[in-house]
């Protein structure tokens, strides 16, 4: 299956709680603005090789910044961002 990695990209959105599990799983300290800039850069940089739909939701793995996103395939909300050994 071919992904659109552009559609994720233009269409990605939040809820207000995931922000703060973003910030806490990463341990981080980001605004809302940061974290979106962070999750949009690695999205951008992520080959499509990584991009992967499994059920309802896509996983994108980076390993340049060791973390796992989990995004909605239906409404493209950031579900969690894990990281990855």
């Amino acid at each position: 299956m071919n992904i659109n990695k552009l559609e994720i990209l233009e269409n990605i959105c939040y809820t207000e709680l995931v922000y703060e599990r973003i910030n806490k799983k990463l341990n981080l300290s980001f605004s809302k603005k940061q974290i979106e800039k962070f999750i949009a850069q690695v999205l951008k940089e992520t080959e499509d090789v990584f991009f992967l739909k499994n059920g309802k939701n896509f996983y994108v793995t980076n390993k340049e910044n060791n973390i796992k996103i989990t995004i909605n395939s239906t409404t493209f909300r950031v579900i969690t961002v894990n990281k990855i050994a």
